[in-house]
């Protein structure tokens, strides 16, 4: 079976970037796939992480980006060029390779992908919760203007989506926002990148949290809360691992709530694992999620989450007093008082440790992909017909 990756490229640690690479790795290597992923602005940069000798990387070196380099009133028009490149570029690499599918993570192609005639099935991946998907929400809070151009841009979206082959989505959720676009919906999670065999004890006074230094995280919450009990807990942190454009302002915000000493924004790393292993439990303060990759990755080594019960992954993957701590969505008091319940409930805290651990074992790499390899399948027979 050939399959096809379109995306923009392989630069940035965590996130959909993991989520691809592990993917094609495991079809290439465990179920012999021909796997192809064609990134547009990967530029001579190797993946963040490494892809198995047996996938091949194809760079076509569009580099968008460029057209930030023109004024305001020719950006729009470069853009276009470069898409116009970018679009003749798929489609000679996709008549040469003939691949059975051909999978895009909702990138700029989506427009133009379910039109191309040549005879592999599309698949589009959303990463991102519906609603707040290319950050059309901002557009719809805006003005009269901005309302209209998400309006226009929504509803080609929605008319590009009915013409996959299929739409793959994260939870149950987020598939049900989709059913009054289509119908033809599937829902695989993302799996484990890893499970350690090891596990913290729980006994550690650090608490981790792992995510982009964005809106959607949160971080300006977790930071009101943590400044309504740090007194309490002179001996905890809070460490996040991550990067982004709002880091500048969460850590003036961290200053000006003088909690410096206790919560600590540190750079991400390739090897999150020993950050897990060294914390006690993790916090998610997402305004909104796609799925909750952090979340998976910290109950694989342990450890119990408290997480807002934000759209929406959390509340599909963590069973509330049992594995971790569901807190309602923005609610910073009680997101402060689920911290604070979860440092001081030591036993507890152990106990829901470890019932994440043998509970997240549904979202291993064998269970997801084969639930995979099922789509495939099925999608191919459905042609057959």
């Amino acid at each position: 079976m050939k399959i096809v990756y379109l995306y923009t490229a392989l630069l940035t640690i965590g996130g959909a970037d993991r989520v691809i690479s592990n993917k094609a790795n495991y079809f290439a290597e465990k179920f012999g796939y021909d796997v192809t992923i064609i990134t547009d602005s990967q530029g001579n940069v190797s993946p963040v992480f490494p892809l198995s000798p047996k996938v091949h990387l194809i760079n076509l070196n569009i580099m968008f980006g460029q057209q930030y380099q023109h004024s305001i009133l020719l950006r729009g028009y470069y853009y276009l060029k470069l898409m116009r490149k970018y679009k003749c570029r798929v489609i000679e690499e996709l008549r040469k390779i003939k691949p059975d599918f051909t999978i895009s993570a909702f990138g700029r192609e989506l427009d133009y992908l379910p039109k191309l005639d040549d005879g592999s099935l599309k698949i589009e991946e959303v990463h991102v919760v519906k609603r707040y998907i290319r950050n059309f929400h901002r557009m719809e809070n805006g003005s009269f203007l901005y309302r209209l151009v998400a309006k226009h841009w929504r509803k080609k979206m929605e008319d590009a989506v009915k013409k996959l082959t299929a739409l793959v989505v994260l939870t149950e959720k987020d598939a049900v926002e989709w059913k009054s676009v289509c119908d033809h919906i599937y829902v695989v999670p993302n799996s484990l990148p890893f499970f350690d065999e090891e596990s913290s004890d729980n006994s550690f006074k650090n608490i981790i949290s792992v995510g982009r230094l964005s809106e959607e995280k949160g971080f300006d919450l977790l930071i009101e809360a943590w400044a309504l009990i740090h007194d309490q807990y002179p001996e905890w942190r809070i460490q996040v691992y991550g990067e982004g454009l709002l880091k500048n302002d969460l850590e003036e915000m961290i200053k000006e709530k003088d909690i410096k000493s206790s919560f600590i924004l540190k750079d991400p790393v390739k090897d999150i694992r020993k950050e897990y292993l060294s914390s006690s439990f993790l916090v998610s303060s997402s305004r909104f999620e796609g799925f909750g990759m952090a979340l998976i990755e910290a109950m694989s080594c342990g450890l119990p989450c408290v997480s807002f019960d934000c759209p929406s992954g959390p509340s599909e993957i963590i069973s509330d007093n049992v594995d971790g701590l569901l807190v309602k969505n923005g609610d910073i008091q009680e997101l402060s008082e689920k911290i604070a319940y979860m440092i001081e409930h030591t036993d507890e805290r152990k106990m829901m440790g470890q019932r994440a651990k043998k509970n997240v074992i549904r979202y291993s790499e064998d269970v997801i992909m084969e639930r995979w390899r099922t789509l495939f399948n099925h999608l191919i027979e459905q042609k057959s017909k």
